[in-house]
């Protein structure tokens, strides 16, 4: 594994406020830092204005929140992230965003304790959830990988880490982490890969079932997505020769797999249901107590537990260890 001084691009400490002690004696005075919280940190940063702006401008009193006991980790998106955000949703300004959504998108920066770069690093990837909230006010995942500096749902990367708060701990980033979508946590995720190329492959069809527009819209959904070892291991067992590509498979056909792997609504692991359930595909059999489900041809897909409730703002995903099939002619 790397060690941080190789993943970590770490910027010069931020530059703190002084505050000047005076002696009785009126002789030298003495400086030293003055110990402050995130936002007081934050609001002595020049590149972190917008972010105040920001904080004061949404709803939910975000600036009493972090002003807060914590302790919070927050990924402070610097001013060009903020304009880039603003550019590219086609917002002229901050006051342009609704004050709602602006909440959220701030609260997904925010995750609950201190969370150090050794801590990321060291775990290498996974998730964590966000203050944020989705379908069921269920907070929202976020996906980070260390592989190549520390990167966030795919998007948004640490340009400075580690500065210490007295309620927490700031990490700047160099984008806007926006609220994440089911396809964006695939696409995030290098391990899903196989299953965005299925997407692509199904969507590319004239006409287009357009499975990733869907997917991206409002839902909500639950997704059972295969992983890329899953995509090998079908591959496989359609020709174990192993001369067999997912560009091999007739897009039709991937998309009737793809329907198979989506059930309506927002099915958390706790409230996965025992019996048949009806996905857009066709119907499943499901044993939550062992988290199977079992296609129309008797094949057993085991949910895998280290990847459960990735929650997206539309929906939920859970990842399997095998795809699931339509009903095969014999």
């Amino acid at each position: 594994m790397k060690i941080i001084s190789k993943t970590l691009k770490i910027l010069p400490l931020l530059l703190l406020v002084v505050g000047l002690q005076s002696c009785s004696n009126d002789d030298d005075n003495n400086t030293e830092p003055q110990p402050m919280n995130i936002v007081e940190t934050a609001v002595a940063t020049s590149d972190l204005s917008n972010l105040v702006a920001a904080l004061k401008a949404a709803d939910g009193n975000l600036v009493s929140v972090l002003n807060g006991q914590g302790p919070f980790t927050v990924l402070a998106p610097t001013n060009a992230a903020f304009q880039k955000f603003l550019t590219d949703n086609g917002f002229a300004k901050l006051s342009d965003v609704p004050t709602d959504v602006l909440s959220q998108i701030l609260l997904n920066h925010v995750i609950a304790g201190n969370v150090k770069s050794t801590d990321l690093v060291n775990a290498g990837s996974g998730y964590a959830n966000t203050n944020a909230t989705g379908p069921g006010d269920k907070n929202l995942s976020l996906y980070f990988n260390t592989s190549d500096g520390v990167k966030f749902n795919g998007v948004s990367k640490v340009a400075a880490a580690d500065i210490s708060a007295t309620n927490g701990t700031i990490h700047v980033v160099d984008a806007v982490i926006g609220l994440p979508t089911v396809v964006d946590f695939a696409l995030a995720n290098p391990a899903l890969s196989s299953l965005v190329a299925a997407l692509q492959s199904a969507d590319s069809q004239d006409p287009s079932p357009n499975l990733i527009p869907t997917l991206s819209a409002n839902g909500p959904f639950t997704v059972f997505a295969p992983t890329n070892d899953a995509f090998a291991s079908l591959l496989n067992e359609l020709d174990p020769t192993g001369g067999t590509t997912l560009d091999d498979v007739d897009p039709a056909t991937v998309e009737a797999i793809l329907k198979f792997h989506v059930v309506s609504g927002n099915v958390t692991s706790d409230a996965i249901p025992t019996g048949s359930v009806t996905t857009l595909g066709g119907d499943v059999t499901i044993n939550a107590s062992n988290l199977t489900i079992t296609d129309p041809n008797g094949r057993v897909s085991n949910i895998i537990p280290a990847l459960v409730d990735i929650q997206a703002v539309n929906g939920i995903v859970h990842a399997i260890d095998k795809v699931v099939l339509p009903e095969m002619e014999q």
